[in-house]
């Protein structure tokens, strides 16, 4: 979908961003999912139903993996706009 008034490279880098997007949101789901269920459940099913104990656990190992992930965001994106901005102190 293109979107008006950017140029093609523009649009290109947007798409490419984009994809990185969703690729770095489905690594943190595969992670998460991995991680939090070697966690929180039992190699071996002893119910069909997550017990008391497995959802809470669960529920805190995400909320804990996506605050992780919200932290790691900003911080990268202080770290962007810095080194932008030393790039057009220096003239860059």
């Amino acid at each position: 979908m293109a979107i008006p008034n950017l140029s093609p490279a523009e649009q290109a880098k947007l798409q490419l961003m984009q994809e990185m997007e969703i690729e770095m949101m489905s690594d943190l789901y595969t992670r998460m999912t991995a991680a939090c269920h070697k966690k929180c459940i039992p190699p071996k099913y002893g119910d069909a139903e997550l017990g008391k104990g497995e959802s809470v656990c669960l529920d805190r190992c995400v909320a804990k993996y996506l605050d992780i992930h919200e932290r790691i965001g900003k911080k990268l994106t202080a770290m962007s706009a810095q080194d932008e901005e030393m790039k057009k102190k220096m003239g860059v």
